[in-house]
């Protein structure tokens, strides 16, 4: 049995405005996209390091999150905390190999 809610479903909550330019043209800007603009002139090393501090504090946020919930909801929480470890390392290994440690000698 679903219970009915008062919720709205995207398309009901004006997201998909039929008068919308972009559903005209998909050529045209989407003013939601130049919200956050990152210049492009920072190089890769960089952008790899705020990669990866962003994906750790999603870490935190997450497995703070998990501690304060229980079943379905918390094994959720803790899957997005092992996607964003994932994403570290992948993020740290490119870092790894865009500037490999020195080799150590023995």
């Amino acid at each position: 049995m679903h219970e009915k809610t008062n919720a709205k479903s995207p398309i009901d909550s004006g997201s998909f405005d039929a008068n919308n330019p972009r559903l005209h043209n998909p050529h045209h800007p989407d003013p939601i996209s130049h919200l956050f603009t990152i210049l492009s002139d920072i190089d890769t090393p960089t952008l790899l390091c705020h990669a990866c501090e962003t994906l750790a504090s999603l870490n935190v946020l997450t497995t703070d999150l998990a501690t304060e919930l229980q079943g379905s909801p918390r094994s959720l929480a803790l899957s997005i905390q092992q996607l964003a470890i994932l994403g570290e390392l992948l993020v740290n290994r490119a870092l790894d190999n865009l500037d490999p440690p020195a080799a150590t000698q023995h």
